[in-house]
């Protein structure tokens, strides 16, 4: 029966959505042959070499199921199969691949800009070797290297470039992660992920920043990488991936990490995608009315200041910080705070830089009142208007 091996496993630990849990009756040995002759030109289940009982288990599982399990493309199987064979560094596979996505349409830009989009998280003497190996393939087949430039910024413009991005996808990238690195450098590692990674790699043509996600989404899940298999859960999300998508990606993985990186993957998946997302009605919204000492009023304006702009920056869950002060008492200050919701509310309160204003400012506020409100409009934006 059509995907039996990979449902047993999946169906009992409730990680499938319904869609991925019906599917036709096709014969997996008639597919397993089709797909494989698709793919390499060549016979399956043909019973000959040293093992040929394992060679028919692994083709039909693989090329019979596996390849039958949600609603990928060839194309996209096989570039998901080439960036995990490339980040597990089993290079022989990986040039049987690369022709075999050849074969069903992956031209040879997008299969070296899925190679190089690998470096980020495998490091670029991983990637090399990876490179060096589809370039094998492109040589036997006449194909002449280099390939065409798809470079699409500038030594100018790539921090402006990447930033865009990782916005989109993350908003606050790593820095909250990296704040409090001794020596400052989680900034600079903050600088290179947005300049190197998203301005440089991220912005070069060929892949859609979809596609690009979703490979993203199999390299990690072929490392093992549970906290950023999190995270890049809802940039997959922001980059147009379904939680389906997704699964029958992590599903394309399995064959090659085998069951218990991809069961690791597929909980996550299923634990993200049962989450609610916030609504305007979950959102926490207070006023914090201030008394400062009149005297240290422009010292608590400081820490003030560097508070709110860190916290905007870092925080996606800070969704806005206003503080104004009375024209004639100065020392009398509000802040409008909104936070996506309690969660983030609390989260905030924990971070580095808002104990260091809570114990920097705590001489200085003579008086401190929360006022919890009910928004009248729930999800109403401060509306911002350039000067410029």
């Amino acid at each position: 029966m059509r995907k039996q091996i990979v449902l047993t496993a999946f169906l009992l630990a409730g990680l499938l959505p319904a869609a991925a849990q019906t599917g036709s009756k096709t014969d997996r040995i008639e597919m397993c042959k089709e797909n494989y002759r698709a793919l390499f030109g060549g016979e399956a289940l043909t019973g000959q070499g040293t093992d040929p009982e394992m060679m028919d288990i692994l083709q039909k599982f693989i090329f019979g199921e596996v390849f039958a399990t949600g609603s990928l493309s060839m194309k996209q199987r096989e570039m998901i199969t080439c960036v995990t064979l490339a980040t597990m560094q089993t290079l022989p596979q990986l040039k049987a691949h690369a022709g075999a996505a050849l074969n069903v349409g992956v031209t040879p830009v997008e299969l070296r800009e899925a190679m190089y989009l690998t470096a980020p998280f495998i490091g670029f003497p991983k990637m090399l070797n990876a490179v060096g190996t589809v370039n094998e393939v492109f040589r036997e087949r006449g194909i002449s290297l280099p390939l065409d430039n798809r470079t699409t910024v500038t030594e100018e413009n790539r921090h402006e470039k990447g930033k865009a991005i990782q916005d989109k996808l993350y908003r606050g990238g790593i820095s909250a992660v990296m704040e409090g690195v001794p020596g400052g450098m989680g900034e600079d590692v903050s600088c290179f992920l947005t300049d190197c990674f998203f301005g440089e790699i991220y912005t070069r043509g060929a892949l859609s920043l979809k596609a690009k996600e979703l490979l993203g989404y199999c390299i990690l899940t072929t490392l093992e990488a549970e906290s950023q298999l999190q995270s890049h859960f809802h940039g997959n999300i922001n980059a147009g991936n379904t939680p389906e998508e997704m699964t029958a990606a992590v599903i394309q993985c399995l064959p090659y990490i085998g069951f218990p990186a991809a069961i690791k993957a597929l909980r996550i998946i299923s634990q993200e995608a049962a989450k609610p997302a916030d609504s305007p009605q979950d959102n926490l919204v207070r006023l914090s009315k201030i008394t400062v000492d009149a005297g240290r009023l422009d010292e608590y304006n400081a820490y003030l200041k560097e508070e709110i702009e860190t916290s905007m920056r870092l925080e996606p869950g800070v969704l806005t910080l206003y503080a104004t002060a009375e024209k004639d008492a100065p020392d009398k200050i509000t802040i409008l705070e909104i936070y996506a919701n309690r969660a983030a509310y609390e989260s905030h309160l924990k971070t580095p830089h808002f104990l260091k204003y809570k114990q920097g400012t705590q001489e200085m506020v003579k008086n401190l009142e929360l006022v919890d409100t009910k928004p009248l409009i729930p999800g109403l934006k401060i509306k911002y208007v350039s000067s410029g």
